[in-house]
């Protein structure tokens, strides 16, 4: 025993002659100090994680037996559900994983509003955060389109016609993301090699600078407060304890929780009403037939709404990307002298209120056939939407505060 254990401390010793791995070791996990008092919003980085190692697996698993071409590529994703080995849990896994991606997102960038996570000195952090969504919205869309499902089809049409808006070049750039005058084989080829490959890449390297960029600026917290002004006599925050082993144990309990749940999801329900999977995606393509109401997956439909509720089409996709856009600005916009919701007054709670409320709304009508009664009601919470950002300059200076206290509550 003692000669297994001497030789095993020789091995790391050897490596860290050469890769200083037990340094990185402590720097980035046992010895980085996080604030105390994280709670239940501070698990959905780390389930962000886990979302996003089971979609590379999963990912890498199905192009093993995916065709990407017009002709091949729905009776390919059939052949993988009905003939291939466990193909079915594989495919319903990476489905049910995009959407719940999604979901572990919305919930990540919920709580740096909740707690002004993207205020001073983490603007990095936060502009990191905001291109690794738009990075994901654009893995997602190119994903949507592989099935070669009905919806896929035309959902791809609709939003790549979308660019043919932008003055002078956009009939030329619409052509040059289709790689032809349709979508076609060339379409599935062109965004089966970005899914595949290239925006993986972008995405890996973004989560790399997020949390390089966290970890030199250190957590916030629910309370917003800085926990390196209070340190000991050797620099070690009095308010902080290391990330191994307290938070790594308090998120194999998340995980396994939300595992539970997505086995739930897989197992009976990976559909999930068409909101996951939509029926119509069950349908091969037919570029002959065009679907009653087309509307993109949920996780887009609050931008898609967004889209409708402006009359003129290039108006549309400059408020569509503009409300994309804008997160990133919050670190400048918000003026007020506290971070955390704690502490902030009524006016900005009010605020937010209001925008989580008009961002589900415009989810919820972004899924349904216009009318004009929901395109009226779009416009008014897309108002709602953009003042939230636009005012926030104004009202976060007005509104009233408490008193932050000196250490961690």
């Amino acid at each position: 025993m003692n000669n297994a254990r001497e030789l095993m401390l020789w091995g790391l010793d050897w490596v860290d002659e050469r890769l200083p791995v037990t340094k990185m070791w402590k720097e980035q996990v046992s010895e980085y100090y996080a604030p105390k008092n994280f709670n239940f919003w501070y698990f959905f980085g780390s389930l962000a994680l886990v979302v996003l190692v089971n979609q590379l697996l999963t990912g890498i698993w199905l192009t093993m037996n995916y065709k990407p071409s017009a002709q091949d590529a729905f009776a390919s994703v059939e052949y993988i559900m009905r003939d291939v080995s466990w193909g079915w849990l594989i495919r319903y896994m990476h489905s049910t994983g995009a959407s719940l991606f999604f979901v572990v997102v919305y919930l990540h960038m919920f709580r740096g509003l909740l707690y002004g996570s993207y205020r001073k000195p983490r603007e990095l952090v936060w502009i990191f955060g905001v291109l690794i969504y738009l990075v994901l919205m654009g893995e997602a869309f190119m994903g949507y389109l592989l099935p070669w499902g009905q919806m896929s089809y035309w959902g791809a049409q609709v939003i790549i016609s979308l660019f043919g808006a932008v003055p002078f070049v956009g009939e030329a750039l619409a052509q040059f993301i289709r790689g032809d005058f349709v979508v076609s084989d060339a379409t599935l080829n062109r965004f089966f090699a970005l899914h595949v490959i290239a925006m993986p890449l972008v995405l890996l390297g973004l989560v790399v600078a997020h949390l390089m960029a966290l970890h030199e600026v250190g957590s916030n917290n629910p309370d917003g407060i800085e926990i390196h002004d209070n340190e000991d006599e050797n620099g070690i925050p009095v308010d902080g304890i290391p990330f191994h082993p307290y938070y790594s144990v308090k998120d194999i309990f998340g995980v396994v929780i939300f595992l539970a749940l997505a086995s739930v999801i897989i197992f009976f329900a990976p559909e999930f009403g068409g909101y996951f999977l939509e029926h119509a995606n069950f349908q091969a393509a037919d570029p002959l037939q065009t679907p009653e109401h087309i509307a993109p997956v949920w996780y887009f439909t609050p931008f898609y709404a967004i889209l409708r509720a402006v009359p003129d089409k290039l108006g549309g996709v400059i408020a569509m990307g503009g409300a994309v856009m804008i997160l990133a600005l919050l670190p400048w916009l918000d003026r007020s002298k506290v971070r955390s919701i704690r502490y902030k007054g009524p006016i900005y709670k009010t605020a937010l209120t209001l925008f989580v409320v008009s961002f589900l709304g415009l989810g919820y009508l972004g899924m349904n056939p216009p009318s004009p009664t929901y395109t009226l009601i779009a416009r008014v919470l897309s108002v709602i939407y953009f003042l939230f950002f636009l005012a926030m300059p104004i009202y976060s200076r007005l509104d009233s505060t408490k008193p932050v206290p000196d250490r961690l509550t």
